[in-house]
């Protein structure tokens, strides 16, 4: 998803410096099309929508990430804390009675 993002992000922001650097005018050539004034603006406003849904999804998937590792880090230590736990029951003695209660 922050690929995603980071791709929109790019996008949008070709669109908006090939608009400005377009010939000035009622009319002009966009990434070599003929555009209208209307289509600029159209063109413009398509570009700012795929930054503002960059930026979301970038932010989204960013959160998540780090969630998941957060749960996968919290994972690990209680793993790691019933092998522990696990190994100091079986030095005590009690490695014939696997009875559960």
């Amino acid at each position: 998803m922050v690929i995603l993002g980071l791709a929109l992000i790019l996008l949008g922001g070709i669109a908006i410096l090939a608009a400005i650097f377009s010939e000035p005018g009622t009319g002009g050539e966009l990434l070599g099309f003929d555009v209208s004034t209307l289509g600029s603006f159209l063109v413009g406003v398509a570009a700012g929508a795929a930054i503002l849904w960059g930026f979301s999804i970038l932010k989204w998937g960013t959160k998540r990430s780090l969630a998941h590792r957060k749960e996968r880090k919290e994972l690990t230590e209680l793993n790691a804390k019933l092998d522990r736990v696990e190994a100091d029951r079986r030095s005590d003695g009690h490695e014939g009675d696997d009875r559960r209660v």
